[in-house]
């Protein structure tokens, strides 16, 4: 930090407070709750995923689950389908497993202390921190990647803040601008003030600095450093795999695999997958069908956060007759029931493009 850079630590907070009320966000679904099982919801739902993705999804996952009991009675089975297309499915199973443990250690009240619900499953510091202040109002601060933003930038904390030593700075920091506030600080508007700020304001590329109400003692921006802050760290190239999908049709039905969990699209039902051209090849026979008769149709590149995969997919229809029994984890599934099944996004738009009835 420059000596010609003071930040207002003191009046951190309160200046939050006071522009979130003016100018931050009021009307999400998941706002004007007390209600913790929604608020965590939401705060899960929101774990890598943009506001404007998640808010139809939250809000018909609460249509099927209103309350926290209804989903740790459900089946992982009942609960895929309403995140399929939201990605990180550890996520929608660490909720259900989640569910369960909220009802049967604490008779299906949510617990208040942070330290409490940091034991449930998929719920880390920062979750736990929002959950509490939103539903308890808490004093305990958050540091998710927006607010990892704000923090850098306006204290002026140099170094990734992946690393363990810059993260704790951090930590103490958010703590030390908590412990400055005063007591009838309101956490609820703070927490959602920092959010605000790192999504209106404070961005990743292009802040808005004339309308941040930190500017005028932040670090980044009197020196000028918004695009060095936070220091990014190092890229590594990103790896690519490939498979072979087969698409099955037979009799109106498309036959699916349930993919293991734990693991990438874990309990979703995804197109039987092989590493090789021999290994689909080999399994159409062992269904007495021809794979001649299969068609390689357009390939598809997905994304995940760690690597590409390359998809190939095949097409074959198989004659009239029966063919063999599935295998493990595998069900025909009707066309029309497309729709309603737990589907990888990739798979979801390879099917709607051969049956446009099933997106």
């Amino acid at each position: 930090m420059l000596a010609n850079v003071q930040p207002d630590i003191g009046r951190f907070a309160e200046t939050v407070v006071q522009w979130q009320k003016q100018a931050g966000r009021h009307d999400l679904p998941w706002q004007g709750t007390s209600d913790p099982y929604k608020i965590w919801l939401s705060e899960i739902m929101l774990q890598q995923t943009q506001v404007s993705t998640v808010i139809a999804y939250y809000q018909r996952f609460l249509e099927r689950f209103p309350a926290l009991r209804a989903l740790a009675e459900a089946t992982q089975d009942e609960v895929m389908p309403y995140w399929a297309g939201l990605g990180y499915y550890a996520r929608a199973r660490n909720l259900h497993r989640c569910a369960q443990t909220v009802c049967e250690k604490w008779e299906g009240k949510f617990p208040r202390q942070v330290s409490e619900i940091m034991q449930l499953p998929g719920i880390g510091r920062s979750t736990a921190a929002a959950i509490a202040a939103f539903a308890y109002g808490e004093r305990q601060p958050i540091m998710d990647g927006n607010v990892k933003r704000v923090f850098t930038r306006y204290f002026g904390i140099i170094g990734n803040p992946a690393v363990r030593a810059v993260e704790q700075e951090l930590w103490q920091t958010a703590e030390a601008a908590i412990d400055a506030a005063p007591p009838e600080l309101d956490m609820a508007a703070y927490t959602q003030g920092l959010m605000d700020l790192g999504s209106s304001c404070c961005t990743r590329t292009r802040p808005t600095c004339g309308l941040c109400p930190l500017g005028g003692h932040c670090y980044a921006h009197i020196e000028s450093m918004q695009r060095e802050l936070p220091t990014p760290k190092t890229r590594k190239t990103g790896a690519e795999r490939q498979c072979k999908m087969l698409i099955l049709e037979h009799q109106g039905k498309i036959l699916l695999e349930q993919r293991p969990s734990p693991g990438i699209w874990g309990g979703l039902h995804s197109l039987p997958q092989y590493d090789d051209l021999e290994s689909l090849q080999g399994a159409c026979l062992n269904w007495g069908l021809d794979p001649a008769q299969a068609l390689k149709i357009a390939a598809l590149l997905h994304t995940f956060s760690h690597f590409k995969l390359h998809i190939e997919p095949w097409y074959l229809r198989s004659p009239a007759q029966a063919v063999a029994e599935p295998g493990p984890r595998q069900a025909w599934v009707a066309i029309e029931d497309l729709p309603a099944t737990a589907l990888p996004a990739p798979v979801r738009k390879l099917l709607s493009g051969l049956f446009p009835d099933s997106g």
